[in-house]
């Protein structure tokens, strides 16, 4: 791995990232790059069938982009999410280590309490919180 300074680099080289065509302040183009084909169709591949797992740290993230993006931009994401695991656990040599589906729920539930509970005020009610015994 050390042909490749970064995962960065690596995710570059196999087109997992999208083109920069910008002219102007206008962006013409988002598809994904050109890059090594046969890698690329493996790891989209790979990338839909672990959006389709019951659970797990790949599916969270998929959910999560396919909502606001869609579904072929979010398994773009989870295969460039898998290339750059591939990297790290070939460059440091571990082992994989799945974050868990409630990865992105455990990451800062402050926020998400408090974000659930301005919607609840914008829906009129008031919410009085205390931390579960």
């Amino acid at each position: 791995m050390s042909r490749f300074p970064t995962a960065g680099h690596l995710v570059s080289w196999a087109g997992l990232c999208p083109k920069m065509d910008e002219s102007a302040g206008k962006r013409r183009s988002t598809r994904i790059r050109k890059g090594a084909p046969w890698l690329k169709t493996t790891l989209v591949t790979a990338a839909w069938a672990a959006a389709r797992k019951k659970s797990g740290y790949l599916r969270a993230q998929f959910g999560r982009i396919k909502a606001r993006r869609g579904a072929k931009k979010a398994v773009v994401a989870v295969a460039a999410s898998m290339l750059t695991a591939v990297y790290h656990m070939l460059r440091n040599g571990v082992s994989y280590k799945d974050l868990g589906g409630d990865y992105f729920d455990r990451r800062d539930q402050a926020k998400i309490a408090n974000r659930l509970i301005k919607r609840l005020g914008d829906l009129g009610y008031s919410v009085e919180v205390k931390a579960a015994a």
